[in-house]
C-alpha cells in the first residue's frame, strides 16, 4: 500500500511541476537575477497564479468552457494574455465570456 501512495504522490508532483515549467508559468526561469528576494517574490506570485487557475478549473463553468474551446492550457493562456493587452474587463467572467464568444469592449483610458 505504501508504494502505491508514493507513486501517486510522485505522479501529482511531476504533473504539477511539468505544468509550472512547460505550460506558461515559466517556473524554470529565474527572473530575479542579482536582486535580493526578487526570485522568491516571483515564485510566490507564480504559485498564487497557479492556485487561482486550479480553483477556476474546479469552480468556474465559463473558465472550463473557454479552456475546452482552446484545447491546451498554453493556447488558452496565450488567449487570456492577448485579451488582457487589448481589452478592458471588470470581472474575470467578462474575460472568459469574451474568449468564448468573441465579444469584448476595447481598452481605452
Amino acid at each position: 500500500m505504501r508504494g502505491a501512495r508514493a507513486r501517486a504522490r510522485w505522479k501529482i508532483e511531476n504533473e504539477t511541476f511539468n505544468t509550472l515549467k512547460n505550460q506558461g508559468y515559466h517556473f524554470g526561469h529565474n527572473f530575479g537575477l542579482e536582486k535580493k528576494h526578487l526570485s522568491e517574490v516571483f515564485v510566490l506570485l507564480m504559485m498564487l497564479s497557479f492556485l487561482v487557475d486550479q480553483i477556476q478549473q474546479l469552480c468556474c463553468p465559463l473558465f472550463k468552457a473557454a479552456w475546452k474551446k482552446w484545447k491546451t492550457k498554453r493556447s488558452f493562456g496565450e488567449k487570456v494574455r492577448f485579451h488582457f493587452h487589448g481589452f478592458l474587463f471588470n470581472t474575470m467572467e467578462e474575460l472568459y465570456y469574451s474568449i468564448l464568444y468573441h465579444k469584448a469592449k476595447p481598452f481605452s483610458l
